[in-house]
C-alpha cells in the first residue's frame, strides 16, 4: 500500500529535521522564557541556547551532541514493511546526518555503531482505517530519558497524588535533564501504557489545550507550580523551569492508578510526516496535519 522507499526517505528527512531544527512551538516557548527573565544568569543561559538553535539550523547539524534514541509513533494501517523501512532509515541517518551511535547491548555494552539492535528503534504503532500513514519521531537523549519515572499510585491518592509525583520527579531531576524541560505525563492504562503515553504527550504542541478539561486544569496547575520552584534554565535559577506540562490518559484497572513522567530537555526535538498512498508526503514540526 505504501512505498517502502518513500517511507525510508521520509524518515531520513524527519530525523534530519528533528535533530537540526528546533520545532517552532519550542523555539517560541524559549523566546517567551527569555522575555520574562530579568536576572543575568538565566538570561545568559537562554541566549546561549537560542544561539545554538540558530546555528544548528543554519548549518544543518544536530543541535546537541547527544542525538538520542529515535522513538517513533506511527498511525495507520499496519504493514511489517513500515518498520523495516524505518530501520533502514535509522541506519542511513546515522551515517548521513550523522547521528551519534548511542544504542548498546545492555549487558555487554557492545555498540553496533548503527543505532539498531534488538528492540531498536522503538516503534509505537496505532492501527487505524485511514488511507494515509502518520509518522512522528521523538529523539530522546539520555540526559532527560534517565529521569523517566513510573509510580503505581493508590487510587485514593487521586489528583493530589499525581501532582505530588510529577513535582517530585522534576525536583529530583534538578539540573541534570538540562532545563527548561518539557514534562510529559501519562496517567492510567497499565504500567507500560502509562510510560508510552508520557512519551506520546511530548509530541503535542506546547501551549495547546488539552481536550479533557480535568487534564487541562492539572496541566496548568503543574506548569505554574513547577515554574515557581526557581530551578530555572540549566538549574542556575530563574523563572522558567519547565516550558510546558503535557498529559495523556487511558482507562485503568479499578485498583490501579499508574502515573509515568517523561522529561524532554530544552532541545525538545520532534518532527512529523503524513504519507499518502499515491506517494505525496507532507512534513510538519508541530503535529500531524
Amino acid at each position: 500500500m505504501y512505498s517502502s522507499a518513500i517511507i525510508e526517505e521520509t524518515v531520513v528527512r524527519l530525523l534530519r529535521e528533528a535533530e537540526c531544527r528546533l520545532p517552532p512551538d519550542v523555539r517560541r516557548a524559549l523566546e517567551n522564557a527569555l522575555s520574562q527573565e530579568t536576572e543575568e544568569v538565566p538570561r545568559s543561559q537562554l541566549l546561549v541556547i537560542l544561539d545554538n538553535v540558530r546555528k544548528a539550523a543554519e548549518r544543518s547539524v544536530p543541535m546537541c551532541q547527544d542525538t538520542g534514541v529515535p522513538v517513533f509513533f506511527v498511525r495507520g494501517r499496519y504493514d511489517v514493511r513500515i518498520e523495516e523501512a524505518i530501520r533502514r532509515a535509522v541506519y542511513r541517518a546515522t551515517e548521513e546526518i550523522p547521528l551519534r551511535p548511542n544504542t548498546v547491548d545492555p549487558v555487554s555494552r557492545g555498540n553496533s555503531g548503527d543505532n539498531l539492535g534488538p528492540g531498536m528503534p522503538p516503534v509505537h504503532f496505532e492501527p487505524t482505517d485511514e488511507d494515509h500513514l502518520d509518522i512522528a519521531v521523538l529523539p530522546k537523549g539520555a540526559g532527560s530519558e534517565n529521569w523517566s519515572a513510573l509510580k503505581m499510585l493508590n487510587p485514593s491518592e487521586g489528583v493530589d497524588g499525581i501532582r505530588r509525583f510529577v513535582i517530585d520527579c522534576v525536583v529530583g531531576a534538578g539540573s541534570r535533564p538540562c532545563p527548561p524541560t518539557v514534562v510529559g505525563v501519562g496517567v492510567g492504562g497499565t504500567a507500560d501504557m502509562a510510560i508510552a503515553l508520557s512519551k506520546k504527550a511530548l509530541l503535542r504542541p506546547l501551549g495547546s489545550s488539552n481536550p479533557d478539561p480535568e487534564l487541562r486544569e492539572i496541566e496548568g496547575a503543574l506548569h505554574q507550580q513547577l515554574n515557581s520552584l526557581g530551578l530555572g534554565p540549566m538549574g542556575l535559577g530563574g523563572r522558567t523551569t519547565v516550558l510546558g506540562v503535557l498529559m495523556e490518559k487511558a482507562n485503568c484497572h479499578t485498583a490501579s492508578l499508574p502515573v509515568a513522567v517523561s522529561l524532554n530537555c530544552w532541545a525538545a526535538r520532534k518532527a512529523f510526516a503524513r504519507v499518502h498512498p499515491d506517494g505525496r508526503v507532507r512534513f510538519s514540526q508541530e503535529g500531524f496535519r
